[in-house]
């Protein structure tokens, strides 16, 4: 094609590159030469001529270059100039950073057949389309959206497959034998002796030996006695005979009575012995009504009952001089108050069940009970000896209802047992307290006596004896959760103590009881003497007792008879201090109803209730000229609780009367009373003595009040 101007000048464009035959053209350019070639416009050839030279590289001049395309336009005459710019490329131009950005351009879609699972046809296509459609508007809106959140899901397992393996075949025999219940029998006791035989060793081996040889001399000794007519020989292979016989039969029965099967089964056989026994009084200590029958008679020859009557006849001998002795104090004033007579009043009374006692606790005394936190029927007996002179290795046991004649659990120690206490958080721990001023924990789920902790590694531990053991729960406070568990001890040095239980026992000091000076009036016109000088500046600890409500707070006794308020937070001063007894202070303990008020026992053989916000006793009772041990409140009534001196027991009722109890039972000539407890979810009370007997007394006919305030 040719184009002509008005004056019919040829103005046809020609081709400004002529491409070096040489020179290896990229399939771009060659692109465009042919389409310059086939009739291109000037303005479109140019326009991709100048773009080609631009990105392009010019291959024959040995160097890089950039070229620079410069065209200009006339409608009436068209003009072309070209202007190619040579640019040298430095060293510095190399070694320039270059930052190139690759970026994912459109995704170009060439075929695409989507899946179809419902046909169009059908009835459900319709719903299927508008899911489909919602999924998708979900998916544009999943980007930047809170309500998106990625997770696992389970899909459907594939189809299983199935694998053959080759292996060696199995053969499959069928054997049966005739079995009669003579080789049943010879079998099981060749089971049994077979234990006993291993442990004989080569003896069971020599003893092989010399039956067959045993056999033949027999049969030697037979012959030679037929010719010789003697009878000797023959006499002494039998004895030998009989006497290895013997031998085996006592290693066979010593087998089975040390056999763990067989100790289970006597253990169940004797708690069904102990039940049958004890019915009628276990019945009466659970408070359930006790069916006798008249018509039966129980025959105790040859049973345990017999073997029990036997060895409790010496008590039950004692039980009625007790009875005579027995007497009941009923306030005239009440009985004006009621409107009764006495003779219309059942007076209360204890009537004895049983004892907790055996050979191992007789002459034992009794100084310490605790119930099982989480089990009612278990408890726990401390016995030693309070006199210095008199020391002995002491006795914990662990006595259930089930077997009041045989403890559960019993931990031998080295010193006498001073206090003990079941743990809550691990109603399994037992703690220990001893007259040397050590501390032991003990497990009772094992069978052994061994002790779980101890404090004989402890730099810090009690060099008196420990009065008073107790596990005591404490809020954590507001930055922990739940309550923990603390082991907390008061000794005659002084301190009262509070226990670590790790890989083993370690103490700090909670407080430091400090002497203070008794308050005496000075006569007028006396002059004033000089103080004496103190031996020990701390005064020996006897009890304490933890407030029902505020575990921050609690009360310590001290031998020289005052009792200190003091809190765990404060270790340097007391916070009050009561002064009324004259003597050393046995017991404190808290009103668990009415939290304001507690009692104090002392060797000044009183019992005073005090009041926390006030220094003066508000009640003071003694009926008796001798050493109060214990005392305790009732769980039941916040007007009950029983106090024990050397003497006698007594049940005392606040709301019936404050000058007499309402109850006393005298000990026995031989024994003196040393502690008390209440039962836990019964109406019986418990009483130790110096004869290691824990006696249990039911209280008959004494009702707790209502009201739960004093």
């Amino acid at each position: 094609l040719q184009v002509f101007d008005d004056e019919g000048k040829d103005v046809t464009p020609r081709p400004l590159f002529h491409s070096d035959p040489n020179t290896v053209v990229p399939r771009q350019g060659k692109l465009l030469a042919s389409s310059a070639y086939c009739g291109a416009t000037g303005s479109g050839f140019l326009s991709s001529f100048s773009v080609h030279q631009t990105l392009g590289v010019n291959a024959s001049l040995g160097s890089f270059s950039r070229s620079h395309l410069l065209t200009s336009y006339n409608f009436s005459d068209v003009q072309v100039r070209r202007e190619e710019i040579k640019e040298e490329l430095t060293k510095e131009d190399l070694d320039r950073r270059v930052d190139i950005y690759l970026i994912e351009t459109e995704t170009i879609w060439i075929l695409e057949m989507p899946s179809v699972v419902v046909s169009v046809e059908s009835e459900d296509a319709g719903r299927v389309l508008e899911r489909n459609r919602i999924y998708v508007e979900v998916c544009k809106n999943r980007p930047g959206n809170d309500r998106f959140v990625e997770k696992m899901m389970q899909t459907i397992n594939g189809a299983a497959k199935n694998k053959e393996v080759q292996c060696d075949k199995i053969i499959m025999e069928d054997k049966g034998m005739m079995v009669t219940s003579w080789d049943l029998y010879d079998s099981f006791n060749v089971s049994e002796t077979e234990p006993t035989s291993k442990a004989e060793g080569s003896r069971s081996t020599t003893g092989k030996s010399s039956k067959s040889h045993t056999t033949k001399e027999h049969d030697q000794t037979m012959s030679v006695s037929s010719d010789r007519g003697s009878t000797t020989s023959i006499m002494i292979s039998e004895s030998a005979l009989h006497a290895r016989i013997h031998e085996e039969e006592e290693c066979h029965s010593e087998a089975i009575l040390t056999s763990e099967n067989f100790q289970q089964d006597l253990f169940v056989m004797e708690r069904i012995l102990m039940e049958n026994i004890f019915q009628p009084k276990l019945a009466a200590y659970r408070q359930f009504p006790v069916l006798l029958d008249p018509d039966v008679t129980p025959d105790t020859s040859g049973t345990a009952e017999a073997v029990k009557e036997a060895k409790q006849e010496e008590h039950d001998t004692e039980k009625q001089d007790k009875e005579e002795q027995k007497e009941a104090f009923i306030d005239p004033s009440v009985l004006s108050g009621l409107n009764k007579t006495p003779e219309e009043i059942v007076p209360p009374r204890l009537e004895r069940l049983w004892s907790y006692i055996c050979d191992l606790t007789n002459g034992h005394s009794v100084s310490s009970m605790a119930w099982s936190k989480v089990n009612p029927d278990l408890l726990a007996v401390g016995y030693g000896l309070f006199d210095f002179k008199e020391q002995k290795k002491g006795l914990a046991c662990c006595w259930s209802l089930k077997n009041p004649m045989w403890p559960e659990r019993i931990f031998w120690c080295e010193h006498g047992v001073t206090a003990l206490d079941f743990s809550m958080a691990s109603p399994n721990l037992l703690a220990v307290g001893m007259y040397d001023g050590s501390v032991a924990i003990y497990n009772v789920r094992n069978c052994k006596d061994t002790v779980l902790l101890d404090s004989s590694e402890s730099s810090n531990k009690h060099t008196g004896p420990v009065w008073q053991l107790r596990w005591v729960e404490q809020d954590r406070g507001t930055t922990g959760d739940g309550k923990r568990e603390r082991l907390i001890c008061i000794s005659a040095d002084g301190r009262v103590t509070e226990w670590l239980i790790q890989k083993r026992l370690d103490c700090t000091d909670l407080m430091k009881i400090k002497r203070i000076e008794s308050e005496k009036k000075k006569l007028p016109g006396e002059k004033e003497r000089k103080s004496e000088a103190l031996i020990s500046q701390l005064a020996a600890g006897m009890c304490f007792d933890f407030h029902p409500k505020d575990t921050n707070f609690y009360l310590a006794g001290t031998e020289e008879g005052h009792i200190h308020k003091c809190c765990c937070s404060c270790s340097e001063q007391f916070l009050e201090t009561y002064r009324g007894h004259k003597g050393p202070v046995y017991k404190v303990a808290w009103n668990p109803f009415s939290t304001d008020m507690f009692l104090s026992c002392s060797a000044d053989w009183s019992v005073i209730l005090w009041h926390q916000d006030s220094q003066t006793p508000i009640l003071t009772f003694s009926s008796a000229a001798a050493f109060v041990h214990d005392i305790t409140w009732s769980p039941k009534s916040a007007f009950i609780f029983a106090a024990v001196n050397e003497s006698r027991v007594e049940i005392w009722d606040l709301s019936v009367s404050t000058l007499y109890p309402v109850v006393s039972c005298f000990a026995s000539p031989r024994g003196k009373f040393t502690s008390v407890l209440f039962a836990q979810n019964t109406d019986c009370l418990l009483v130790g003595d110096t004869k290691g007997e824990v006696s249990v007394f039911e209280l008959r006919n004494l009702a707790a009040p209502s009201s739960k305030k004093v």
